[in-house]
């Protein structure tokens, strides 16, 4: 995607439509890992393979929120910016769902459909992406969320 700035105007335009899709990311077991020590989840489907190997899953699985926490990345890749850009925060989830598990070795993209956008005040956006974290190879999604920035742009 052409990483242009956009106006307010412009990004309006294209509610509705998909806007971008984030590069492949591999999901190894060292960032399943890291993960695993930073979140405090060390449950053995995402960190041990020999027990893992043992379960439904057939191997070790990443956390459903070390994919949400690979939003932030892939957003950077895919999704336009507004001109005038301060800063950006998340502000939550109306949807998440995890739909089917990540085994290690997978890799990972985000496609990103502009799905709202309100002006609240002068200098203040709202934005809700439809986002949906696709496995390579495989037909269903890791996950789908409704996901809803802000966005704080400088004075005219």
């Amino acid at each position: 995607m052409n990483r242009h700035d956009l106006t307010l105007s412009e990004m309006t335009s294209m509610v509705g439509t998909e806007v971008g899709v984030s590069a492949w990311h591999l999901i190894d077991q060292s960032l399943i890992n890291a993960f695993a020590q930073v979140s405090g989840d060390t449950q053995f489907i995402h960190v041990d393979p020999e027990r893992a190997a043992t379960s439904p899953f057939g191997g070790t699985i990443a956390h459903g929120f070390l994919t949400v926490a690979l939003l932030s990345t892939m957003a950077i890749e895919a999704q336009p910016q507004l001109s005038g850009l301060k800063m950006s925060v998340n502000y939550g989830f109306d949807r998440l769902r995890f739909i089917a598990p990540v085994p290690v070795g997978s890799e990972l993209r985000a496609r990103f459909t502009l799905a709202t956008l309100e002006e609240r005040q002068p200098g203040e956006v709202s934005v809700g992406w439809d986002v949906t974290v696709e496995i390579k190879g495989q037909d269903k999604p890791a996950l789908i969320a409704r996901w809803l920035n802000r966005r704080y742009l400088d004075a005219a």
